[in-house]
């Protein structure tokens, strides 16, 4: 069956009979957790679950055992959980898979079980998806993120500033993990007034104004001396490479071709906007700002950015990031330097 989204999962778990198979896949490792957490909460009496709860490592398991485990009866209760990690490794496991697989024909109704595959293998596991409820825990869009966020931040007792919470979100990426994370540092704080931008910025080491969505808006205004000198404190940043920031450009110079493919069409201003916002949604495009605010950013960039130019940059871009992968020669603060200026001397010239 096609995959379901990490949303629907949660809308189905309240009003719906459970899955006798759940099988979470994705890049997005804590929403598996949150999802386990979920599903078994609706599964198991909490008085019970310590009699009626297994997790094991799928690939540390042999046929005979990944059967027993899945046909084993609850006690003193209406069902069971499993859940079966790393099921990737299955592939070094063919016999175990296969067991599996039979047992997923005909699974057995007292038993919930769940599978999880690691982030590392992007690939959705046909068989599985085939015969599972699948779930594919994607990277959340900036607005969602943002919730999720707050969410988290408020059942550790953190409070932010809006501002805070968006530079949150940008200093990390929207990566999830990484916002757990600090949330929990923050967490240690003593009680008191909101966070600030500010004060996040220096408590996660990036300081407010200093993303690397600060670095790609520099460049793509203009501004090639607060370009050039944000790449040092950024690429001392945890997470955060050359070929990240070149993604990031170039995923938005993509965006900007776009949006200027129909300002050359006399699209402009708030349709320009309504028309890259919707295409934002229709691409869920990951691990960029809010798309209301992207799509505002990518039709305002547009009236500065003609076709040949934007084919320029994202030639430019094609060459840095080769050299980033390929070359011993250069850093990569020398190399994302001279991209920095071909592009922002080539839109002066153009001026």
């Amino acid at each position: 069956m096609p995959s379901h989204t990490y949303d629907a999962l949660l809308r189905s778990l309240p009003k719906g009979e459970l899955a006798p198979v759940y099988y979470l896949h994705g890049p997005e490792d804590i929403l598996k957790d949150e999802a386990v957490q979920a599903i078994v909460e609706r599964a198991l009496d909490p008085a019970l679950r310590d009699f009626n709860y297994d997790q094991r490592s799928a690939a540390q398991l042999d046929p005979e055992s990944v059967y027993a485990l899945c046909t084993t009866l609850p006690m003193m209760a209406e069902r069971r959980v499993v859940v079966l990690r790393e099921v990737e490794g299955w592939k070094r496991k063919p016999k175990a898979r296969a067991a599996f697989l039979r047992y997923l024909e005909r699974p057995a109704v007292e038993t919930v079980v769940i599978l999880i595959q690691g982030a590392a293998e992007e690939a959705e596991d046909k068989d599985l998806a085939r015969g599972a409820y699948a779930v594919a825990c994607e990277p959340l869009p900036a607005e969602r993120a943002r919730r999720w966020l707050l969410r988290r931040a408020g059942s550790l007792g953190v409070t932010l500033e809006d501002a805070a919470a968006e530079h949150l979100l940008l200093a990390t990426g929207n990566d999830l993990g990484t916002v757990a994370a600090e949330l929990q540092k923050l967490a240690a704080l003593p009680a008191g007034a909101p966070l600030t931008a500010e004060r996040v910025g220096e408590l996660v080491g990036v300081r407010h104004g200093e993303t690397i969505v600060d670095w790609r808006d520099a460049v793509l205004d203009g501004a090639a001396g607060r370009a050039v000198a944000m790449l040092g404190p950024l690429l001392d940043q945890p997470g955060v490479s050359g070929v990240k920031l070149i993604t990031l450009l170039g995923t938005t110079l993509a965006g900007i071709g776009l949006a200027r493919s129909h300002y050359d069409r006399r699209v402009r201003g708030g349709s320009l906007e309504r028309l890259m916002f919707d295409r934002l949604r229709q691409l869920r495009l990951f691990g960029l700002p809010d798309w209301k605010q992207e799509s505002a950013s990518w039709a305002r960039w547009a009236a500065d950015w003609p076709a040949a130019r934007v084919r320029n940059a994202l030639r430019a871009a094609r060459d840095a990031d080769q050299a980033l992968k390929n070359t011993t020669i250069s850093d990569e603060r020398g190399i994302l330097t001279d991209l920095v200026l071909r592009l922002t001397v080539a839109r002066a010239e153009a001026a």
